[in-house]
C-alpha cells in the first residue's frame, strides 16, 4: 500500500473513548510516554455504563482522544489505562498504521 516515493512509517492508533473527568490524566499518561501530539473531541454515545449525552459541559460527558505512537509505546499507554477501566466508563483500542508525524 506504501509507494516507495513516501516517507511513511509503521505506527498505531491508539483511540481513547472515556468519561471527560479523565481527560487530565489521560494526558498527563500520553505525555509521560513522550507522546508528540494527540487529538480531544467531545462524543456522545451509548454503551455498558448508560448514554453520554454530551449535554451538560464536564457531566456525563465523554471524550475521544486519538494519538500516533510506536508498538511499545501503545502497550504501555493501553496498560495503564486498563487499570483505570473499573472505576470510569473507559474503551481504548488501536490500529496498526502507516503515518509520518
Amino acid at each position: 500500500m506504501s509507494d516507495s516515493g513516501t516517507l511513511l512509517e509503521p505506527a498505531v492508533l491508539i483511540t481513547i473513548i472515556g468519561e471527560t473527568v479523565l481527560k487530565d490524566r489521560i494526558v498527563k499518561l500520553l505525555k509521560s510516554h513522550n507522546v508528540s501530539g494527540y487529538t480531544i473531541s467531545q462524543v456522545q454515545g451509548e454503551g455498558g455504563h448508560g448514554r453520554r449525552l454530551a449535554d451538560l459541559a464536564g457531566y456525563n460527558t465523554n471524550i475521544e482522544i486519538k494519538t500516533i505512537v510506536s508498538l511499545e509505546a501503545s502497550d504501555a499507554i493501553l496498560c495503564a489505562l486498563k487499570q483505570e477501566q473499573g472505576k470510569h466508563a473507559l474503551i481504548a483500542f488501536r490500529h496498526n498504521i502507516e503515518a509520518f508525524y
